[in-house]
């Protein structure tokens, strides 16, 4: 796909992450991973992201990525899919390639690693990645990595391939001029941890759509949330985050780690064989697992 036809997918509705499927002996099970992203692939997720965050992606090497990454093209059918990139700049170029090679039809670049950066160095190093591959970029704003629109718009000039902007700080007015000086140059997502708490904030700011991680198992659910947010449907919604939600945030908050322990717990549940999370995160416990299930079996 040409990095306008992503950009255009990427906006026309939900977005999901499927979790990296893993063996009990830590290796990826890449079998059951295209079994799931199958089955997703089923429903009106627009694009789905290979080895993103809810898919593990600081845990995978860039060997991995590649695997990954060709395993959903393989699965996913007529569903773009955007992998995962980041680290330092050589690797996250590395891992870009990679991608690439591997069928990938964009990249989501996640923040850098571990350290604080400039706005000129965050300039360079995200050029360094869009000038190194031919597919559409997105890049997420989040910890140590936050663009400003100035420096997105220099950005954008530079690099054709740069389409979208993801958000994961939950700075409001940062989002909001991001959209008003960018315009429809790019398109614009939400990726706060279980973005659907913060969505009507998000979708006032002009980002209308957003990664669910909750997808991965409840994708029904998902999308009536999701159409609800785009009808205006105000009591759809507060029905779905009271009875859902917000119980399920509360499981989550439990442990730091566990925003995506408790996705992995949750495709267990509905009958897919994701596995175990790599360290240093950990899974939920059984008691967990038990509430999560019930609060699936009251909303699936």
């Amino acid at each position: 796909m040409t990095p306008d036809q992503v950009k255009h997918a990427l906006s026309a509705g939900l977005l999901s992450f499927p979790v990296t499927h893993f063996g009990d002996d830590g290796r990826l099970n890449l079998e059951s991973y295209r079994r799931h992203v199958g089955w997703l692939a089923n429903y009106d997720a627009t694009v789905l992201f290979a080895a993103g965050g809810t898919g593990e992606f600081f845990s995978l090497t860039p060997e991995e990525i590649g695997d990954v990454t060709r395993a959903a093209k393989e699965a996913a059918g007529s569903v773009p899919i955007v992998t995962g990139c980041g680290l330092g700049t050589e690797l996250a170029k590395d891992i870009a390639r990679r991608a690439e090679a591997a069928g990938a039809d964009g990249l989501l670049l996640l923040p850098h690693y571990l350290m604080g950066a400039s706005q000129e160095g965050l300039f360079r190093h995200i050029k360094a990645v869009c000038d190194a591959t031919g597919l559409g970029v997105v890049v997420y704003n989040r910890a140590n990595s936050v663009v400003t629109a100035d420096t997105l718009a220099r950005l954008a000039e530079a690099c054709p391939n740069l389409i979208g902007f993801k958000d994961g700080t939950g700075q409001i007015a940062l989002v909001r001029e991001v959209s008003v000086k960018l315009g429809d140059r790019l398109c614009y997502i939400g990726g706060m941890p279980t973005h659907e708490l913060y969505a009507e904030a998000f979708n006032a700011a002009k980002v209308t759509t957003y990664s669910s991680a909750v997808f991965n198992f409840v994708p029904d659910l998902a999308l009536r949330f999701y159409k609800a947010l785009r009808a205006g449907e105000t009591s759809v919604m507060e029905g779905i985050l009271r009875d859902f939600f917000y119980p399920f945030a509360a499981i989550r908050d439990r442990q730091p780690g566990y925003a995506v322990s408790i996705i992995k717990a949750g495709v267990e549940i509905v009958g897919q064989t994701p596995g175990p999370v790599r360290p240093p995160l950990t899974d939920l416990t059984s008691e967990e697992r038990g509430m999560l299930a019930a609060l699936i079996e009251r909303n699936a």
